[in-house]
């Protein structure tokens, strides 16, 4: 008897490490998700930066488009992950791809601001944009909270 319920203990021990183990590894894969992003976003902003002063409207349309294009992607790939069998998965998952989505949109701004035909479009699409990056804080915070709240409900730190 005793022999079956260290036999129980052991196995039960295992399955869980196996879901926190699994729980880990779709974090970290979202998490380089968002590294490799964070890894492109950065050279546009500072392109879009250079061609806002310089007055390259087509160029800032192309490169809006382009990272479009590569944020799509990475939403696609996450998108075709399967979840682990684990506490907040959807839950993580969905804040990852809006966050994502977030990032898109700004992407989708810029190009659209390099697509307008009048300095009054451009300057509201200005605007627009400016509200849209002061939420970026509040859309970081809200994927830190949830990506914690996984992190604990699977029984891992957050690194």
């Amino acid at each position: 008897m005793f022999k079956y319920l260290i036999l129980l203990v052991v196995l039960f021990t295992g399955l869980v490490a196996c879901k926190s183990k699994s729980a880990y590894n779709y974090s970290q894969n979202l998490v380089a998700q968002e590294k490799s992003l964070s890894l492109i976003i950065n050279p546009a902003d500072e392109k879009i930066g250079e061609y806002v002063q310089a007055e390259k409207f087509d160029s800032i349309a192309i490169t809006g488009a382009d990272m479009e294009n590569q944020i799509q992607k990475k939403i696609d790939e996450i998108n075709a992950t399967p979840l682990p069998k684990a506490k907040e998965a959807e839950n993580f998952k969905a804040a990852m791809l809006r966050y994502f989505t977030f990032i898109k949109s700004l992407f989708t701004g810029y190009k659209n601001y390099g697509l307008a035909k009048t300095d009054e479009e451009r300057q509201q699409i200005a605007i627009d944009q400016q509200k849209l990056v002061a939420e970026k804080p509040t859309v970081i915070n809200e994927i830190q909270k949830v990506q914690r709240k996984y992190a604990e409900a699977n029984g891992f730190k957050v690194e």
